[in-house]
């Protein structure tokens, strides 16, 4: 029997992701059932659920990670779902706000531009 290294874990090997292709799909599937017009089959959206659940579990954070967050609303809420005690509903916060003071600040500029 070879000893063992302290530090060393023989079962669980860290998996190495280089990109976030497999939850980019996971994304894209679980924003489309959430527009979906059609009934959705309830497995099928627990099982794209889970998938992307394990897949934010392994992927680590990122700008990369953020831009793919930013353009999926429905991945995005359920990542702020999964960090609620560390972050709170931060995502959706901050684009909302940031919508609202683009919005704001396009009304005020047309304002201005009618009263000269």
């Amino acid at each position: 029997m070879s000893p063992k290294i302290d530090g060393m874990n023989d079962t669980k090997p860290t998996p190495a992701k280089a990109n976030l292709a497999v939850t980019h799909v996971l994304a894209v599937l679980l924003e489309r059932l959430e527009r979906s017009t059609a009934a959705v089959c309830p497995e099928q959206y627990r099982s794209v659920v889970t998938h992307l659940v394990r897949e934010f579990g392994v992927v680590p954070a990122s700008f990369e990670l953020g831009l793919l967050l930013d353009a999926h609303p429905a991945a995005a809420q359920l990542f702020e779902n999964l960090h609620y005690e560390t972050s709170g509903l931060c995502c959706s916060s901050i684009v909302r706000s940031h919508a609202a003071n683009e919005q704001a600040k396009a009304v005020i500029a047309r304002a201005m531009g009618q009263s000269k």
